[in-house]
């Protein structure tokens, strides 16, 4: 049987998921309705699964699955958006994975049972941007503030001379960014890197 916890801050939200959870190998054995009860539910019904709201007052999702991963628990995610910019935290915070919340029931329920396999579960339509996310090599210091005065549209003679380094170390710092984002220009590496959360 596996053992499933429902967190969300709102309770019809809570019974839809729960009516929609019913098979004869799943059991929902708790409810909370924020991170700090998800985390003290999980601690004492020790459930399988927990599938875990990201947006929630207090405490949000992610918060939470960092504390309750790890713990036993496979943490599944659901959320609102494909565009939610906490999918990534959640997922190295430890998340098993994230669905939408207009998911079938058969995806629901499959994605229930892959997570508490240890399987990643991932929403179809998200999958190419999370791996490539994942994939991407992080910014060095300087690479990152290179980038952000790119964003402000200041050329490369005047990131230098902010940055005091030469118009060349600018260049090179820009090609480093264009290859780990995998862009060919300035426009596209700021985007780029915007999109992935990169950049504020």
């Amino acid at each position: 049987m596996i053992r499933i916890l429902l967190v969300d801050d709102h309770p019809v939200v809570r019974q839809g998921l729960k009516g929609m959870l019913v098979a004869d190998d799943l059991e929902v054995v708790g409810e909370a309705g924020s991170g700090h009860e998800a985390i003290s539910q999980a601690a004492a019904l020790k459930p399988d699964v927990v599938l875990m709201d990201l947006r929630m007052p207090e405490m949000d999702g992610v918060a939470a699955t960092a504390k309750i991963a790890g713990t036993g628990p496979r943490v599944l995610v659901l959320t609102t958006y494909e565009t939610d910019s906490d999918i990534l935290r959640a997922v190295e915070a430890g998340a098993s994975g994230y669905l939408l919340k207009d998911s079938t029931t058969e995806d629901l329920i499959g994605a229930v049972r892959a997570a508490s396999r240890g399987e990643t579960v991932l929403a179809p339509s998200m999958v190419a941007k999370v791996v490539g996310q994942v994939r991407t090599p992080p910014l060095s210091t300087r690479e990152a503030e290179v980038l952000r005065l790119v964003a402000k549209g200041l050329s490369n003679v005047e990131i230098g001379r902010t940055l005091f380094i030469s118009e060349a170390t600018v260049k090179t710092h820009l090609l480093r960014v264009f290859n780990k984002l995998g862009v060919s220009d300035r426009t596209a590496a700021v985007t780029t890197a915007m999109d992935r959360g990169m950049l504020q």
